[in-house]
């Protein structure tokens, strides 16, 4: 015979063969292994990751038991006088285990289920004993959602393990909805990604941070004994105090008797401030035992630094570089052949 059906429990099951069709009480339905279930829901995780996968599971499942219960209710009636026997019979020859409503209070709408072996259950013991179900749970949330019209939610008190036989799930009148969840976890991941970013631009500035210190405050030892340090741009607090100790820190590694302070590259920039970041530097490298040579002084410079109310005038001041490396050279009784 190509047309076949049982009835279990009160729920009719068709099968026409020719036709290829499966009714599960006058509705199309199909058929698959839990190992293709697995296959199915692993798929989803490895896309969206394990959070946004909770998220569409749990959503799936309640809006897949809302169709559930709005297409029973008008079919079979369903109120509170037979939903405890109407939801065990349902769902047990669906292959979706064994459920129970074991308490329920009319008045306030709250029902306790009992839901053991169903197929989400034997799915996750596959492959992790430990892995908690959340499709199943939430959709008989669902489900009493389109029963009974209001917005129900769930708590689940146990789930179903080695040592519990079942899971017990509370469900409950709740203005929790799956549109918010959905929405918040987009704000989360938002503001995870926005983390993230500003986490990767604070490292990328620091690295920058760190070249640019690199840069602007160079050591540069030329000849043996004597020790170039170009300045450049302007000096703010933080470059100052990075200049100074850093200078300070170089001169006895390379046993410096002669600095060089290049002021070629400050331009206009030399204020009062740059002025004092000078002075400051270069007493400090004479107590060091250090000559301490300005180089690089424009017309400009050597008019900006005779008003300097510092003591910059008391360094020996040359116009280049190159003048002060030949003075250096001299003043240590040395010369270029």
């Amino acid at each position: 015979m190509s047309k076949k059906s049982v009835n279990v429990g009160g729920i009719e099951l068709k099968w026409d063969l020719e036709t290829g069709e499966a009714l599960f009480e006058g509705g199309d339905v199909v058929l698959f292994w839990t190992t293709a279930m697995e296959t199915f829901f692993d798929t989803i995780k490895d896309i969206s990751g394990i959070e946004a996968t909770q998220l569409v599971l749990e959503t799936t499942g309640f809006r897949q038991g809302v169709i559930v219960g709005e297409g029973f209710k008008d079919m079979k009636q369903i109120d509170t006088s037979n939903v405890v026997e109407w939801i065990s019979n349902t769902y047990a020859p669906a292959g979706w285990g064994k459920v129970e409503i074991i308490k329920m209070d009319a008045e306030k709408n709250t029902f306790t289920l009992h839901i053991q072996n169903d197929w989400e259950y034997k799915m996750n013991l596959l492959k992790n004993k430990d892995t908690e179900g959340i499709f199943v749970p939430s959709h008989y949330a669902g489900v009493l959602t389109g029963l009974f019209g209001i917005n129900f939610w769930y708590k689940i008190i146990q789930y179903q393990k080695d040592d519990t036989p079942y899971s017990i799930v509370e469900y409950f009148p709740s203005d929790v909805t799956v549109q918010q969840n959905i929405h918040e976890l987009s704000r989360k991941q938002e503001g995870d990604q926005i983390r993230k970013l500003e986490a990767l631009v604070d490292e990328h500035t620091k690295s920058l941070q760190s070249l640019v210190k690199e840069l602007s405050s160079p050591i540069i030892p030329v000849l043996e004994g004597i020790i170039v340090v170009p300045m450049i741009g302007s000096y703010d607090e933080q470059r100052t105090e990075d200049l100074i100790f850093k200078t300070l820190s170089e001169l006895p590694k390379h046993k410096a008797n002669y600095l060089l302070i290049d002021l070629t590259g400050l331009n206009q920039h030399i204020t009062e401030h740059t002025a004092s970041l000078i002075d400051k530097l270069g007493a400090s490298a004479r107590l060091l035992g250090t000559e301490v040579i300005l180089v690089g002084i424009s017309p400009e410079l050597a008019i900006i630094i005779a008003q300097s109310q510092n003591s910059l005038k008391t360094f020996e001041s040359l116009q280049s570089l190159q003048h002060g490396i030949y003075y250096a050279l001299g003043r240590s009784g040395r010369k270029i052949v």
